[in-house]
C-alpha cells in the first residue's frame, strides 16, 4: 500500500482552527457563551441537507448536548473551556481547545483546500459529524462546498451483527492471511456488497469467494494465449462501477464474461 503523502495531527492546526472560528463568529454564524463558543444552527437553512432530516428529527434522534447557554437545542460546540487537569490552548475565548468539528473543517482547508472532490466515513458519521462539518465550512468560506462527493461505507457484520471487540465477533485481516485465504479472496468477499450497504463477512463467505477467484483465473488459463482484443473493459461492466461504484454489478458482469468465455473455449475445442 502506498504510504500517505500527509498525516496531520490536529494539535498541530490549533491556529487555523482559531481562525476559522473567528470568521464564523464576525459572519454571526457562531457565538459566545459562558467560555465556549457555539456554532448558531439556524444561521443556515439548509443545515440537515446531507443526513435529508429536518432539524427537528436530527435533534430528537440524536445525543445533543443539554446546556443552559445554548440559544437553540442543535447548536453545537466550536472551542470549549480547559480546567487545569485538560489540554488547552490560549485563544480569544480563554484557554480551551477545540470540539469535535471544526478539528476536520480547518485541517481539510489547510491540506486540501477550501473545497475537495470526495469525502468518505462510515454512514454513522453523516449526523452529526459530516453535518457540522459541511455547516462550519461553507459559512466560512461564503458558501464554497466542502467536498464535491460524499461516500458513506455501511457497516461490516458477522452474522447479522456489527463486527466489534465488546461482541467478541471479530477477526482481523492479518489472522485471515495467517489462516491460509488470500489476500484477493477477502478483497473479492467485501466488494460482493455494494460500499454503501452492510456486508456480513463470514468464513464462509470468504471460503465462496476463494472458489468465484479461482472460476476467473481458470477460465484465464485457459485462453492465456489468446491474444486481448485492443481496446476500454466492456462497456456494461464499466457502467456498474461509474453507476455508485456498484461492484455487486459489476462483478455479475464479470461473472458473465467468464461464462461467455468458457462457451467460446468449449465451442472451439
Amino acid at each position: 500500500a502506498l504510504a500517505p503523502d500527509h498525516e496531520p495531527r490536529a494539535t498541530a492546526f490549533i491556529g487555523e482552527m482559531v481562525t476559522m472560528i473567528r470568521t464564523l463568529i464576525e459572519r454571526g454564524h457562531a457565538y459566545v457563551a459562558e467560555g465556549h463558543v457555539l456554532f448558531n444552527v439556524p444561521s443556515m437553512p439548509d443545515y440537515g441537507e446531507l443526513a435529508r432530516r429536518s432539524q427537528d428529527d436530527m435533534i430528537a434522534g440524536a445525543r445533543v448536548e443539554v446546556a443552559p447557554y445554548k440559544k437553540h437545542a442543535a447548536d453545537f460546540v466550536l472551542w470549549k473551556p480547559s480546567d487545569a487537569s485538560q489540554p488547552g490552548w490560549p485563544s480569544p475565548w480563554g484557554l480551551g481547545r477545540p470540539g469535535w468539528h471544526i478539528e476536520c473543517s480547518a485541517m481539510a482547508e489547510a491540506m486540501l483546500g477550501i473545497t475537495f472532490d470526495i469525502h468518505g466515513g462510515g454512514i454513522d458519521l453523516v449526523f452529526p459529524h459530516h453535518e457540522n462539518e459541511i455547516a462550519q465550512s461553507r459559512c466560512a468560506h461564503d458558501g464554497a462546498p466542502l467536498a464535491r462527493v460524499w461516500m458513506h461505507n455501511g457497516f461490516v457484520q458477522v452474522n447479522g451483527e456489527k463486527m466489534s471487540k465488546s461482541l467478541g465477533n471479530y477477526f482481523t485481516v492479518h489472522e485471515l492471511l495467517e489462516e491460509g485465504y488470500r489476500g484477493e479472496a477477502i478483497r473479492l468477499a467485501l466488494l460482493a456488497a455494494h460500499y454503501r450497504q452492510p456486508v456480513d463477512f463470514t468464513r464462509a463467505g470468504l471460503a465462496e469467494a476463494s472458489g468465484q477467484l479461482d472460476r476467473f483465473y481458470l477460465a484465464l488459463e485457459r485462453v492465456i494465449d489468446v491474444e486481448a482484443a485492443p481496446g476500454e473493459p466492456p462497456a456494461d461492466l464499466l457502467a456498474a462501477l461509474e453507476d455508485d461504484l456498484n461492484t455487486p454489478l459489476a462483478l455479475s458482469e464479470m461473472h458473465d464474461l467468464v461464462s461467455k468465455l468458457n462457451k467460446a473455449e468449449s465451442a472451439d475445442g
